[in-house]
């Protein structure tokens, strides 16, 4: 998103590239001069290599206060970008860093996973590999349980994340009870896998066609500067975070990542903490009810929460700070350090 103000120097506090997303009007004696978002405290960058997908991937990491003086180990909330994100979102742009370092008894892993919607693709072309599903719950897990003081546990993990990412979080959070105590999402594109599974079994047509010519000059635009900032090698512009493949090849693949579908799979020993939002003028609201609603009548407890906001920066900055309140509650009891 760009932000035309009649300043000399900004920083774009949200750069999204989304279909939710609407630029300004520019005023023609306003030049913009994007700045890049400082690093919060606490805050660094990994570089690793993920097997997952065959390539140098990165994420930001958000360790307390007094980390590195002290011995202590500490749950973990892996946070998922939205489509068209990447991994500085969350902590540089949209208030994660502040309310993990307020908390201050946790640490804070911000994956990245281009535009995959975190699963594993069912075919890959160009000779990718695009095993992201396995990129998160396995290389990048075992990345962080290996290299920093975790709580390598059920008990001391949670995952959340916006939008396509809060379908990411179910997904494999659902797909994966054993590693995960909570499972959260605002503003979550949950039917995201049923939409799939329901072209795939009319016959549509499911390739993406090709962009207008002014929304790819956006797109390319702020490219320029964004790719700069994710500076993954192979991995920093649209075009290359866009897996190349087919993600669902048939409607049984597509209902294997369907939350609507597979919580019906998790013993109800292991179903895992639920908390889900959205705003209320937010389209994707009606597929949260829709699973509350489901939650309610099979008598599952879950954290539900509704405010006014849309599907942008303004209302994810609000909701980040209940969302990982409530996991790292939840994560502090389960791990005994609650009374």
């Amino acid at each position: 998103m760009k932000f035309f103000i009649p300043i000399k120097k900004i920083t774009l506090s949200i750069l999204i590239l989304s279909f939710y997303s609407v630029p300004l009007m520019a005023q023609n004696d306003v030049e913009l001069i994007p700045v890049e978002a400082p690093i919060p405290p606490g805050m660094e960058t990994v570089d690793f290599y993920s097997a997952a997908v065959d390539r140098r991937m990165k994420f930001d990491i958000v360790l307390p206060q007094g980390y590195h003086q002290s011995s202590d180990s500490y749950p973990v909330v892996y946070l998922l970008h939205g489509y068209m994100q990447n991994y500085t979102i969350w902590g540089r742009n949209l208030a994660a860093a502040f309310y993990a370092r307020n908390l201050n008894e946790l640490i804070l892993v911000l994956p990245d996973g281009g535009n995959s919607w975190f699963i594993n693709y069912a075919s890959n072309e160009d000779g990718q590999l695009n095993n992201w599903e396995d990129h998160i719950v396995e290389d990048v897990i075992s990345y962080v349980d290996a290299n920093y003081r975790t709580e390598a546990r059920r008990e001391g993990r949670a995952i959340a994340g916006l939008s396509m990412g809060g379908f990411g979080a179910y997904s494999l959070g659902l797909r994966h009870p054993e590693l995960f105590v909570s499972i959260g999402s605002t503003s979550g594109a949950l039917g995201h896998a049923r939409t799939a599974a329901a072209a795939i079994r009319a016959g549509a047509n499911r390739s993406q066609g090709p962009r207008d010519e002014e929304t790819q000059a956006r797109i390319a635009e702020a490219d320029a500067f964004i790719s700069k900032i994710v500076n993954i090698p192979g991995f920093s512009t649209q075009d290359e975070r866009t897996p190349k493949g087919v993600d669902f090849e048939t409607a049984e693949q597509a209902d294997a990542y369907d939350p609507f579908v597979i919580i019906y799979d998790v013993p109800r020993s292991q179903m895992p903490h639920i908390y889900m939002d959205s705003g209320t003028e937010d389209g994707l609201i009606n597929e949260a009810r829709e699973l509350a609603n489901l939650l309610m009548v099979n008598n599952v407890p879950f954290d539900y929460m509704q405010s006014r906001g849309r599907h942008n920066s303004e209302y994810w900055r609000r909701s980040i700070g209940h969302m990982m309140t409530i996991q790292n509650e939840v994560m502090q009891r389960a791990l005994g350090k609650r009374p």
